[in-house]
């Protein structure tokens, strides 16, 4: 029932801004405050498409629109209010400007959770409308969402490598990889669709994982500027590790989840004929590769070990280490994720 998801959004994003305040201080209530508006508008953008839907159709059961939807200019509104604050929730390039301020500005584990789970209930909820009910509208809005997506990815990329701030790189490459979910979209096919899910498992352990790394390295060394990161080299080694490994799977380099993620959908739009997509693929990919080689450049410099004498609970070390890990395996042993994209087999519906 899509008014139940209405209700499920609420609960989820009214949780996540009291999260994003815990940090206390000003910037952080200034943060939270502009998330729960932005949340808020997303939610009424979503109720006035619900309650369009339901004036068109008499139901708001999925299963009911799956068969009574039809193209028509009351439905072609109820598709755009519902996906406008869905990817408003989701932090879609250009509706992405409430996203870094609140990373910056939240605890580290609060911005695992965001980057993780947060914003891609909203991406989900998306995803089972659009396979459910709305490729019966105009076919030209998949094409909108792969260009929003594409620009997504670049826009993304180019700000994280203008970034003094790990948290704020790690925030911005957020914006970034979440724009490669969308390409799936003007893809259509199944192999596209796997690819995007694919690259959402990937990315939520990658970028859970580079998240507590930034959150260990500031609560060891009392801040997060990119260019005074290599006094704590020799000290933090297995966090370091665990960003290396994690940038890996953004960079999109074999053996990691994000290389699967990539390929699929590299070979999906060779298939299909897209191929202006698989060179967003590849653009993106340098890009990650940019700003995750800038933070290890700093990390491998030669400055004077840190005198700090704060001590690291080896569970945040090891915590950020195995998420990492998670996404690196998840290239290696693709066989059961890959088994459990077909169950079911919703991906057949989508247009080739």
């Amino acid at each position: 029932d899509i008014f139940n998801l209405y209700v499920t959004l609420e609960l989820l994003g009214l949780t996540a801004v009291a999260l994003v305040a815990l940090a206390g201080g000003a910037d952080a209530l200034i943060a939270a405050m502009r998330y729960l508006l932005v949340s808020l508008l997303g939610s009424l953008f979503y109720l006035l498409g619900v309650a369009l839907t339901y004036h068109s159709v008499g139901s708001l059961d999925i299963a009911i629109l799956a068969q009574r939807v039809e193209p028509s200019p009351a439905m072609w509104a109820a598709v755009g209010l519902i996906s406008t604050g869905l990817l408003l929730k989701t932090a879609l390039f250009p509706m992405h400007f409430w996203l870094p301020p609140a990373h910056a500005s939240a605890p580290a584990p609060v911005s695992a959770l965001m980057s993780a789970l947060v914003v891609k209930a909203s991406f989900y909820i998306l995803l089972r409308m659009w396979l459910e009910f709305f490729q019966t509208q105009d076919g030209a809005f998949a094409n909108l969402l792969g260009l929003l997506g594409a620009l997504a990815v670049l826009w993304g990329g180019i700000q994280a490598l203008r970034q003094t701030r790990l948290k704020l790189l790690i925030a911005y490459s957020t914006v970034s990889q979440l724009g490669y979910l969308f390409l799936a979209f003007p893809l259509g096919t199944s192999l596209a669709w796997k690819g995007a899910l694919y690259m959402l498992f990937s990315h939520a352990m990658a970028k859970a994982a580079m998240f507590m790394a930034a959150g260990n390295i500031q609560c060891f060394a009392g801040h997060d500027r990119i260019a005074e990161l290599g006094s704590i080299t020799q000290r933090l080694p297995l966090t370091l590790t665990a960003f290396a490994l994690a940038g890996i799977s953004l960079m999109g380099l074999p053996p990691s989840g994000g290389f699967i993620g990539k390929w699929l959908l590299l070979q999906a739009s060779i298939e299909s004929g897209q191929w202006w997509w698989g060179i967003i693929l590849l653009l993106g990919g340098f890009l990650a590769a940019g700003y995750v080689f800038k933070v290890i450049a700093h990390v491998f410099t030669h400055d004077e070990p840190t005198s700090r004498t704060v001590t690291l609970p080896a569970t945040m070390e090891w915590s950020a280490l195995g998420l990492a890990l998670i996404a690196v395996l998840l290239g290696l042993f693709t066989y059961w994720p890959l088994a459990m994209l077909e169950m079911g087999s919703p991906f057949g519906t989508g247009h080739s």
